[in-house]
């Protein structure tokens, strides 16, 4: 990240209701005078508002239409204190967490920008409070996922090579994900590695608690994954964007194509070169986001 750059948010901490110290980035609109709703960016499984920088700059610093835009960093994950009750790594309480943020920063109705792990989260929010959602947007998330792309995501979380240094965290995501994201440049895969990795020691860690990754070792996959069709029901009502990676293994076209039948006015995009989960600031997926958004006032 730039210098520059660190100037365009605010650091916030806020307390979730069983007492954990969280926290949160604030992007304020580059206009103070303006009353347009706010955007929350719920990051995927093991990642942090990191990940949502570059779009939250785009929103912000709108000249047209800028945006007050949080990025949160749940329970476990970047800023936010680790929970030494590891059961609480689950989507009820961090969907607690969204709202406990939510009222802490004084937001009684945003647009929320929900990334794998966010999404899942937004299927339940839409039951526990949904007058705070005017709009939501799934970043390769939806009711159903395949357990080929979470069998993935257990495989690399869980893999025994860690990164020695920097230009080796690189190399990493590229063994990894390259074939699933052919158009990211040089810089993209340096700021992904930036995003999920923090410095310590002189060596990237992943910026995470263990006990997340480990989770995923005990689901039992020769049974049927849980879907969330009952509770995508309750979205029917609200203007949903869904954006699918054109590589995703995670979030196949057949439950897109159920979501478009059931939510007949969703809006759709491919993220084209990209696979799980797709990086919101490339290609046509900012100025999609920015239509989208700017018909919710």
């Amino acid at each position: 990240m730039r210098d520059e750059d660190k100037n365009a948010f605010t650091e916030k901490f806020f307390t979730s209701t069983d007492g954990l110290k969280l926290y949160a980035r604030d992007y304020r609109a580059a206009s103070r005078d303006i009353n347009r709703l706010p955007v929350i960016c719920l990051p995927g499984l093991t990642r942090n508002s990191r990940n949502f920088h570059e779009l939250a700059l785009l929103l912000s610093q709108d000249a047209a239409s800028p945006r007050r835009v949080v990025a949160l960093d749940y329970r476990g994950r970047g800023m936010s204190e680790r929970d030494a009750n590891t059961t609480n790594y689950n989507l009820a309480v961090e969907c607690a967490d969204v709202i406990a943020a939510c009222a802490a920063l004084g937001i009684d109705r945003a647009i929320f920008i929900g990334t794998s792990r966010g999404g899942l989260i937004l299927h339940l929010l839409a039951g526990m409070k949904p007058e705070l959602l005017a709009g939501i947007v799934f970043n390769d998330i939806g009711p159903v996922i395949e357990p080929v792309g979470l069998m993935a995501i257990r495989d690399y979380l869980n893999r025994d090579r860690k990164p020695l240094s920097w230009s080796d965290a690189v190399d990493i995501l590229k063994e990894n994900y390259a074939a699933a994201f052919p158009v990211l440049a040089v810089n993209d895969w340096l700021n992904m590695a930036q995003a999920i990795y923090r410095e310590q020691n002189g060596v990237p860690v992943a910026d995470c608690d263990p006990d997340i990754a480990e989770q995923l070792k005990t689901i039992d996959f020769s049974k049927p994954l849980p879907d969330l069709w009952a509770q995508f029901e309750s979205l029917r009502a609200m203007p949903l964007l869904v954006i699918r990676g054109a590589n995703s293994d995670l979030l196949s076209p057949q439950t897109v194509d159920e979501m478009a039948k059931r939510h007949p006015d969703m809006v759709q995009i491919m993220a084209r070169g990209q696979g799980h989960a797709p990086l919101l600031h490339l290609g046509d997926i900012p100025d999609t986001i920015r239509m989208f958004i700017g018909k919710l006032s």
